[in-house]
């Protein structure tokens, strides 16, 4: 009897629970970040029912933002993503952000308290996405740049999720409110299924040289400045878009028409740049992260740009440059983090992606604040190219280190900070 030759099977074993942990994480991280623009997704309804002055409409919506970045600095300084069990302290903190949010329904409408709620809201989250960043990183190191831009695809398509709820639910902005909490819930309960990878690390006690090393490693400081110039772009644009483009359009379109269109356009160009993060992923494992986090930002640099020169141009025209604005401004946000997780040793490498993630925040948090006065003092066009600033500035950033890295892999005993 003749042997039967033997069978390859893959190996279903390591690769089946590398992809469920990941395909439960990006689930979970598209439910929990339902809960960010919740505000600004509801806020017209809000107002329907009560007054509320222009400065508390502005915190409603940029507070998940402020608190965000006081949550991610304190879970920075104390090591929390590298203290403390990631997918516990993700599933924490998710469950909690949907209880605040949640609060949403008792609280006064645009009372200080409900402010509160949404910057609590964000502070929670602080614990989830850059969370859910170190939980990725701990599954791969040639495929890294693959595993950080399915979490930031997942965090893109969350972050807009509160407007396709709010849509399907009408007027009712408090269901828009219960079904972003019931996400939230949901993924807290994923988050505790989803198992940790080989390349995981601890640190077993706060180490202050974590801090220090965003600067000292010059690896970590460059990719820090990359992430800077994405972030000084990425918010205002996000937040802005639908405000120039209506102000562009209506000088050819019917102002209702500018403004429909106009939001069409923008929930169209984020969600392209959501889908565009895995595939840059994919391909920054093949040629390089530096080089794809470059072509990113030459392209949304350029586009900022162009969106300056045509402003008030044929709306065509217009709503193309902005959909490949927003395809192509968030595709690079994955690879400094993978930069930072590459550069770091991997029992710091939590702190420093959200001591990355926080002084990103804060930086864009002034500049989605500084849009709408500098668009008043000195017109969209005006502003939309100063947005091109930071691109620029994380470009020189990436050249920089595009340069080290070459130089450290043609001398390996090389290298350095």
């Amino acid at each position: 009897m003749l042997a039967r030759p033997a069978i390859r099977h893959r190996p279903t074993g390591a690769t089946a629970i590398k992809t469920t942990a990941l395909t439960l994480l990006a689930i979970a991280v598209v439910a929990a970040l339902s809960l960010w623009f919740v505000s600004a997704a509801i806020l017209p309804e809000m107002l329907r029912e009560a007054p509320v002055s222009s400065p508390r409409q502005a915190l409603l919506s940029s507070g998940v933002q402020i608190g965000f970045v006081i949550g991610a600095l304190t879970s920075a300084v104390l090591g929390l993503a590298d203290r403390i069990h990631p997918s516990r302290l993700f599933a924490a903190c998710a469950a909690l952000a949907a209880l605040v949010n949640a609060s949403l329904l008792v609280l006064p409408i645009g009372g200080i308290a409900a402010i509160a709620a949404r910057m609590a809201t964000g502070a929670l989250l602080a614990g989830v996405y850059p969370v859910g960043m170190k939980i990725a990183v701990g599954w791969g190191v040639r495929d890294r740049g693959f595993l950080v831009g399915l979490l930031v695809g997942a965090v893109t398509l969350g972050s807009a999720a509160p407007y396709l709820i709010s849509f399907a639910g009408g007027a009712n902005w408090r269901a828009t409110v219960v079904t972003a909490s019931l996400a939230a819930l949901a993924a807290a309960g994923l988050a505790l299924l989803v198992r940790l990878g080989p390349h995981h690390a601890n640190a077993t006690r706060f180490d202050p040289s974590v801090v220090a090393s965003a600067w000292t490693n010059r690896g970590i400081r460059l990719a820090y400045a990359g992430y800077l110039g994405h972030m000084w772009e990425l918010y205002a644009m996000w937040t802005w878009a639908v405000t120039a483009m209506a102000a562009s359009f209506a000088l050819t379109l019917d102002g209702g028409d500018a403004l429909a269109w106009a939001r069409i356009v923008t929930f169209a160009a984020i969600a392209a740049g959501g889908c565009a993060c895995i595939g840059a992923g994919w391909i920054a494992d093949r040629i390089g992260k530096e080089n794809v986090a470059i072509a990113a930002l030459a392209t949304s640099g350029s586009c900022a740009i162009a969106a300056a020169l045509s402003f008030g141009g044929a709306p065509l025209l217009v709503g193309a440059i902005f959909l490949l604005w927003g395809f192509s401004i968030i595709p690079d946000s994955a690879q400094f983090s993978a930069l930072v997780a590459d550069h770091a040793p991997p029992e710091q490498a939590g702190s420093l992606m959200t001591l990355q993630t926080a002084l990103g925040f804060t930086l864009s948090f002034l500049t989605v604040q500084a849009t709408p006065m500098l668009a008043e003092a000195l017109g969209w066009p005006v502003m939309l190219a100063l947005l091109a600033l930071g691109p620029a500035f994380g470009l020189v950033a990436m050249l920089r280190l595009r340069k080290m890295s070459a130089q450290t892999r043609s001398t390996p005993a090389g290298g350095g900070n």
